[in-house]
């Protein structure tokens, strides 16, 4: 395993090139594009790649904007990961750098996840990697993959590519997440569907021939109906969500003939979606049935549940503690703390319940003194659960093809919560720049261990399979649907 000198190094070659990866953390945050849609924000990135000796493959996976970006060093030896995300939220277009909800085209698209940092981190954790191993002169052969990702927050752009095969071959993964705490994502996540519903009737005068029409808004409701006596008959942890997406119109007088509903529906495994899934399917079916109109289904995306790795869990976490607590100045403690005027009272109640329960030697006046830290520097206990997160992230469909770690980093203010305008105007803030180059620090000295350390990749992978149990990756999203 690499010696302290040797990260400390590979830490270095990351400062070195500091102002590059926040520069494009910044010109990606400019850009907000969102979904599939993503072609400034890939350029941006593969332009840094190319000029850093990487070899890029675009459109991979039927998504013109994904790329896998390749530095081989030497013959052989491990092949490591670093997924990046770069889209943005639509509705969240704010201004930066001002303390007021203020955007800057209405309707417009923000940041408010920080994969504009995400992926400049990642993209710090790889050339800095790759500049390491150049050094070696082939002595340490290993391979570098950068996976460019679209449509992490609605699309799950990583399904497709694991679905199409563009992960294969890697050892392990290492990715991030701009966070309000530093620590080791430790948990497991949701599964999740994303499906639309498409009801379609016909269209009549409501009050002169309403028995002409059939009404595709009552199907729709009668489909919510039905949803909500489900809700009592699922597991504990499921979720099943929907917006209408059309409502059929703004004439009350109209038979609506066209209603539409986006239902997003979760589980802890995905072996507990599909059954739900099947249930709602069953439901709509009935509304149909019951409304005289016709349902089609349409699907957006699906997800897995995230496949925990303690062995690189513990390795992350190592590294973490030895590059230490972050550090923020004063005057980027002074920013973040203006914005935390802006939130509602208690909204750092959530924060120090965590400190709390993840530092019990901490009397209640230290956890609240720490919880009012208008940025967090401390690192996080190491804790691993298979126990899942009430959210979902597509990183999990790449967590079943091979080991993942990912960290979080503590860059946005104390209880600002994410897709909101202060994580936007915080965006591209100083703390922000620190937190992803902390993170590709991180990343890439993990992904060091591994190559290093052959018994760490072994041990990694023999842990994957044994949390798989003999079970195989099986997107959930029907071959036939493709990215859109």
């Amino acid at each position: 395993m690499t010696d302290k000198n040797g990260k400390k190094t590979l830490s270095g070659l990351i400062d070195a090139k500091a102002g590059l990866f926040a520069g494009v953390s910044d010109a990606i945050w400019d850009c907000a594009e969102t979904r599939f849609d993503l072609e400034k924000s890939a350029d941006m990135l593969i332009s840094v790649l190319e000029k850093e000796g990487f070899a890029i493959e675009r459109g991979v996976a039927d998504m013109k904007d994904a790329f896998v970006a390749t530095y081989k060093n030497g013959e052989g030896g491990p092949v490591v990961g670093f997924l990046a995300e770069y889209d943005a939220l639509p509705g969240l277009s704010q201004e930066s750098g001002v303390f007021e909800r203020k955007p800057i085209r209405e309707g417009g698209s923000g940041h408010g996840c920080g994969h504009n940092a995400l992926g400049a981190g990642s993209l710090a954790a790889a050339v800095g990697l790759k500049d390491f191993l150049a050094a070696s002169a082939g002595k340490t052969p290993a391979t570098v993959k950068f996976f460019g990702c679209p449509a992490e927050e609605s699309g799950s752009g990583k399904a497709f590519m694991a679905r199409s095969g563009v992960f294969g071959g890697t050892d392990a993964f290492f990715t991030w997440h701009p966070m309000g705490e530093n620590r080791v994502w430790g948990c497991s996540s949701l599964a999740n569907y994303q499906v639309y519903f498409h009801f379609k009737g016909l269209s009549a005068h409501a009050a002169a021939a309403p028995e002409k029409g059939r009404s595709a808004l009552d199907a729709l409701e009668l489909m919510s109906v039905g949803v909500n006596y489900l809700r009592e008959h699922v597991v504990q942890e499921a979720r099943i969500h929907y917006a209408y997406t059309n409502a059929g119109g703004m004439a009350p007088n109209v038979v609506q003939s066209d209603a539409s509903a986006l239902y997003f529906i979760r589980a802890p495994k995905s072996a507990q979606v599909r059954p739900i899934f099947e249930r709602v399917v069953d439901i709509a079916k009935g509304a149909a049935l019951m409304s005289g109109t016709a349902m089609e289904i349409e699907w957006d995306s699906a997800c897995a549940e995230y496949i925990v790795n303690d062995a690189l869990g513990r390795a992350m976490h190592e590294n973490m503690r030895e590059l230490g607590d972050t550090k923020y100045t004063d005057e980027e403690k002074a920013c973040a703390r203006r914005y935390v005027a802006t939130l509602p009272e208690g909204s750092n109640k959530g924060v120090a319940d965590l400190i709390k329960k993840s530092f019990p030697e901490l009397e209640p006046g230290e956890v609240e003194a720490m919880a009012s830290e208008p940025l967090q520097e401390k690192l996080f206990p190491y804790v691993m659960t298979d126990d899942a997160l009430p959210g979902s992230t597509d990183v999990s469909d790449a967590s079943w093809v091979a080991p993942t770690a990912q960290l979080l980093v503590g860059c946005y203010p104390t209880g600002a919560p994410s897709h909101s305008w202060q994580w936007v105007a915080f965006g591209k803030s100083p703390a922000i720049h620190k937190g992803l180059i902390y993170a590709g620090k991180v990343m890439a000295m993990t992904a060091l261990d591994v190559i290093d350390d052959p018994e760490l990749a072994a041990k990694a992978k023999r842990e994957h399979l044994k949390r798989l149990n003999g079970e195989k990756y099986v997107c959930a999203i029907p071959e036939n649907v493709k990215p859109h």
